[in-house]
């Protein structure tokens, strides 16, 4: 099986490294690997951040291990050029639709969360985030005002059999687990949020089984702060999902602990870790490379029908945690690929 690399910016490259030399170790032979420019990087390499031989990478590998995208250096190009266009550019190109991302509380890191252990100990969800929709793919643009001003706009849009196909994912995620679903919206204020409430509750009448609530968003993200252990799964749209799962990874304790997987209604998908290309620490070897094999393992599990190689690599990660290994963003010391071996060591 063929698993495409794509490091990226920043510190994608030294992530992605430390989960390579997990995945080696853990399945052999059994996977090969490609490796493709993305973002700021292919940008300065060939003029466009998603150039066509990545692309065509992405579409015949069975799975995708992303890095990260965002250089400064490329902050004032023109949008579609921007390194962020890689990662939309893959999600809209290859259909990835389903954002799935956990958060779960190590319970060694109960100290480093900003909330109190007692509360963070508490947490356990999924987030599952629609991807090819909502402001980020929306018409935009910048156009003058009569009165002769700037203005800027971005169209919120879902149509209902978009929300009804996530729905179901939120849905079968929930059946998996304690079988709790919240759908997450602005149905007070958005008629994109109404739409998204009406068609959660008719798809709801699928799943009996299935326990549904609906929170507004500026609700939902008071509840994570306040009352994190209520959640099993919340599904919600492209914008607030972003918005929610950053928020949650530090109730965890570091942005730098957090996978994520974008599949396509065949289970392809492309994983990567949800925190950004970090440039201040860029080649610093401080970055935690745990989300990004955390992701790894996501990868064999959901998209490689490896889930007792992945079942490995989560309790590696874990008793990694256990035996004291810290990168900085955790209060420790380890360098980005000591915190690698102290992960290989467990396995």
């Amino acid at each position: 099986m063929l698993v495409a690399l794509l490091p990226g910016d920043g510190i994608g490259p030294e992530v992605i490294a430390q989960a390579l030399r997990v995945l080696e170790t853990v399945c052999g032979k059994r996977l090969s690997f490609e490796e493709g420019a993305v973002g700021g990087a292919a940008y300065k390499a060939s003029g466009h951040p998603l150039p066509p031989d990545t692309l065509d990478l992405a579409r015949r590998s069975d799975a995708i291990l992303f890095g990260a995208v965002g250089d400064p250096d490329c902050d004032r190009l023109e949008r579609a050029l921007r390194p962020e266009q890689a990662i939309l550019g893959l999600r809209r190109e290859l259909r990835l639709f389903a954002n799935l991302r956990p958060a779960k509380l190590f319970e060694e890191l109960a100290d480093a969360s900003a909330l109190r252990p007692e509360i963070a100990r508490a947490i356990d969800m999924v987030i599952v985030r629609e991807l090819n929709g909502d402001v980020y793919f929306g018409e935009k643009g910048m156009r003058t005002t009569a009165s002769g001003r700037r203005q800027g706009y971005d169209v919120m849009a879902y149509d209902e059999d978009e929300i009804a196909r996530i729905a179901r994912v939120g849905f079968e995620t929930a059946r998996l687990r304690r079988k709790k679903l919240c759908s997450v919206d602005k149905a007070n204020v958005l008629e994109t949020s109404q739409l998204w409430r009406d068609v959660m509750i008719e798809v709801s009448a699928d799943y009996p089984d299935i326990a549904l609530s609906h929170l507004y968003v500026d609700n939902a993200a008071m509840q994570l702060v306040r009352d994190p252990g209520q959640f099993d799964v919340i599904v919600t749209g492209n914008l607030f999902g972003d918005i929610l799962s950053d928020q949650a990874s530090m109730c965890v304790g570091s942005i730098g602990l957090l996978p994520s997987a974008s599949l396509d209604a065949t289970q392809k998908g492309l994983y990567e870790p949800i925190h950004g290309s970090a440039p201040d620490i860029a080649g610093q070897g401080k970055a935690n490379p745990l989300a990004t094999i955390l992701s790894a393992a996501m990868m064999l599990r959901y998209s490689l029908g490896m889930a007792g190689e992945a079942d490995r690599i989560e309790a590696a990660v874990a008793a990694a945690l256990a035996s004291g290994a810290r990168t900085g963003d955790l209060g420790g010391t380890l360098s980005t690929s000591a915190m690698g071996d102290a992960v290989l060591a467990k396995l």
